[in-house]
């Protein structure tokens, strides 16, 4: 049996790809942070599930700050894999904390190869979760791994740091170390603060009249959005190819913010016509279509409520989408698209969901959530 170990296991990346290696046989070992509050709702269902706590699953308190800390659970677990997710993962954020930022998404990789040089794990094969951030102000497009650099964020300057020491602790060491260029990858696991999940969320509780807007930040920003499962089994081929690299992992396509908003919106029956430019722009309902909003509802019951708030509360010509400067970035990102043919030819890995059906599972389950739960 092999074990890996997981940091960010609660995030949703790490509860994919844990409930992948445990379908594969995997002992998963999880690396958390310790909190006031519990933070594994991504995976509660392995955690509350007393076939797999602790038999297949352990979770393990510790930071990627903490260099003592990661060093002991090294000597004590022995893993395999590992698989380095945890990251001050947030843009916008990385701007307002950008200290933190490096110690936990730049220092906290470094101090993670050092400790398995200093434990003496030398079949250890690990993976450095790197991001399309890198590519930043781009310098070609599509990015593939031969595209120059040019991070325009805290966020993607620390995660530089990462790729680059994650190459060269690979040459100098001879570590088993890989770095996946993930671009950006959703499904309704992710968090309500990134502009995927902000969107389906927000429109999914105006349809259920719990609220009038949703503010946005630049709509014309362009990302390559692909689904988050297939990314994990991509980490996954990624560590089992007989040598470590860079590799890329993307849809090839690229959809804008307005594009995710406008589709969103049509899943619940909502047709939105835009007016205005730049922070004046704004979101319109041209036309609402009840039948089509219903048949996405698996929950009958909520059905008349539904109804009674779509019809009473929403109307053609009221404003669902606002523009708020605040969620400007101070260095924008205005286009990232990907080519994963090196990702395909010597790991076997394509991306398969496409962007539309992303979407549709991401409105499908807030609306769910919404009307089983009332917020």
């Amino acid at each position: 049996m092999k074990k890996a170990l997981i940091t960010g296991i609660t995030g949703q990346d790490g509860s994919y790809l844990t409930e992948l290696l445990l379908e594969k046989g995997y002992e998963v070992h999880g690396i958390i942070r310790r909190s006031s509050s519990f933070n594994t709702g991504r995976i509660d269902h392995l955690y509350n599930n007393p076939e797999i706590l602790n038999k297949k699953l352990f979770l393990h308190y510790g930071d990627l700050v903490d260099t003592s800390n990661l060093n002991r659970l090294l000597e004590k677990i022995e893993p395999d894999e590992i698989y380095n997710l945890a990251a001050q993962s947030h843009v916008k954020v990385s701007f307002e904390i950008p200290d933190y930022t490096a110690q936990v998404d730049a220092l906290g990789t470094l101090r993670f190869l050092d400790a398995i040089r200093e434990v003496g794990l030398r079949k250890v094969k690990f993976y450095q979760a790197s991001t399309s951030e890198l590519y930043g102000k781009v310098r070609e497009v599509p990015q593939n791994e031969e595209t120059p650099f040019y991070p325009r964020s805290p966020y993607g300057v620390a995660k530089l740091y990462g790729y680059w020491i994650i190459v060269n602790y690979r040459e100098a060491y001879d570590i088993f170390a890989s770095n996946g260029i993930l671009f950006n990858h959703e499904s309704p696991r992710r968090g309500e603060t990134f502009v995927t999940r902000k969107i389906t969320r927000a429109a999914s509780r105006i349809a259920a009249g719990l609220q009038q807007v949703v503010t946005l930040g630049n709509l014309n920003a362009k990302r390559d959005w692909g689904y988050a499962p297939e990314y994990c089994e991509g980490m996954w081929k990624i560590l089992q190819h007989n040598t470590a690299g860079n590799y890329v992992l993307a849809t090839g396509e690229s959809h804008s913010v307005r594009e995710f908003t406008n589709l969103t919106f049509q899943n619940i029956g909502i047709e939105l016509e835009w007016s205005g430019k730049g922070e004046d722009e704004k979101g319109k309902i041209k036309s609402i279509d009840l039948d089509k909003a219903k048949s996405l509802i698996d929950y009958s019951s909520k059905r008349d409520l539904f109804s009674f708030k779509f019809t009473s509360e929403l109307k053609t010509g009221d404003v669902v989408v606002a523009v708020d400067p605040n969620y400007y970035r101070p260095t924008e990102v205005d286009l990232l698209i990907g080519d994963a043919a090196k990702a395909e030819k010597e790991v076997g890995w394509k991306a398969e969901t496409k962007f539309e059906d992303i979407v549709q599972l991401m409105i499908k389950s807030d609306m769910e959530k919404v009307l089983k739960r009332g917020f």
